[in-house]
């Protein structure tokens, strides 16, 4: 599948660098977790893994090591997974997708 650069990508780099965490909205199928994985370093897809909601009831921290920027995608799948985000950029001053 060829990847087509998208006019967003600039405000996607722009706000990671303000910023340790940033959320991309849009309707389904737009491209948003193809274009968010441009600038992911680590990923992980919270829909596809089935450790996912072990991990979440025992330790939820873990989901979020790995390089940064870290694209966590289907994170709605667990909503609680965003506050410990918010925490972990907080605490880490780094770069979540």
């Amino acid at each position: 599948m060829n990847y087509y650069t998208r006019i967003v990508e600039e405000e996607i780099n722009r706000k990671l660098q303000a910023s340790g965490a940033l959320l991309i909205k849009g309707p389904k199928s737009c491209g948003k977790t193809e274009t968010a994985k441009q600038f992911a370093e680590s990923i992980l897809h919270v829909d596809q893994d089935e450790q996912v909601p072990i991990v979440m009831s025992i330790n939820p921290k873990i989901l979020l090591e790995g390089k940064t920027p870290r694209l966590i995608d289907e994170w709605q799948e667990h909503p609680k997974l965003w506050n410990y985000v918010r925490h972990e950029v907080d605490d880490r001053k780094k770069v979540f997708i």
